[in-house]
């Protein structure tokens, strides 16, 4: 009998912007791939009245309950404090 392999999962917390200027922040193991379902209208209730969103900040995590310690983090910034961050982030995501 061969032992399963044990597959990596990356992890991310993430934020998008809004088309009316808000911030939405969650977690997902492919940034890109739940960006295009928020867009869709099938991601968050919060994200289908404010589209399109844009993903503007992502960082990596190694196990989901980091990433989602982190969501639950930048849920708790100010607006003012989830701008400085993305500004600062080295890892922006550009169209």
């Amino acid at each position: 009998m061969t032992p399963k392999s044990k597959e990596t999962t990356n992890y991310y917390a993430y934020m998008l912007r809004c088309a009316d200027g808000t911030i939405y922040s969650g977690y997902t193991t492919a940034p890109t791939r739940r960006t295009a379902v928020h867009n869709s209208g099938r991601g968050a209730k919060y994200t289908r009245s404010r589209l399109p969103v844009k993903l503007v900040f992502t960082e990596h995590f190694s196990t989901k309950s980091e990433a989602l310690k982190r969501e639950a983090a930048l849920k708790r910034l100010s607006h003012a404090d989830k701008l400085s961050l993305i500004k600062q982030s080295a890892y922006l995501i550009k169209e």
